[in-house]
């Protein structure tokens, strides 16, 4: 297992794992489903190495997104210092890994060494399955927000409530 910076290269794989996790979003009836990302917010954050994988045998397992500022979602608490966590996406040939905690574990290592305090993610409805899982691999689970300002979020936002997690580091 490779964890390293997606590459232009890995975009189509990107966009494929997207179009997957949509999909198995819609047959879980009742939960929230992505919308489809633009082209030019991931290649974005592939050219500032914000945009992640990790590969097993030169396949790519599981994507995701990290930021530093997340000022519509998080509001106030966006003056933290903080890593935040996007769209996990798994390859179904790999999934039962939970890439979630091998994440975890990456990115606290990742906030502690640019001087971070927090790790963040968020998920938007009431996903009590997703909000276990989250909880299960070391996140604080604060609630569900109802967000002031959505626009120019992803549309899945103004769907529903986001859940908010976080994982001090300082703990």
């Amino acid at each position: 297992m490779i964890i390293s910076n997606s590459t232009i290269n890995d975009i189509d794989e990107i966009f494929r794992l997207y179009k997957i996790a949509s999909d198995y979003q819609k047959a879980q009836k009742k939960v929230t489903v992505w919308p489809d990302f633009e082209r030019g917010l991931i290649e974005s954050e592939i050219s500032e190495n914000r945009q992640w994988k990790i590969t097993i045998n030169d396949e790519v397992a599981c994507i995701w997104a990290i930021t530093f500022s997340d000022e519509q979602i998080w509001e106030k608490r966006n003056e933290d210092s903080a890593v935040y966590i996007h769209r996990i996406a798994t390859n179904p040939d790999f999934r039962g890994n939970n890439f979630v905690a091998k994440i975890v574990e990456w990115v606290k290592e990742y906030a502690r060494s640019t001087g971070k305090q927090y790790v963040r993610l968020d998920t938007t409805g009431n996903n009590v399955r997703l909000i276990e899982h989250y909880k299960n691999s070391g996140f604080d689970f604060l609630g569900m927000f109802e967000l002031e300002d959505t626009a120019g979020l992803p549309g899945h936002y103004s769907q529903a409530p986001v859940c908010l997690f976080e994982i001090n580091l300082k703990d």
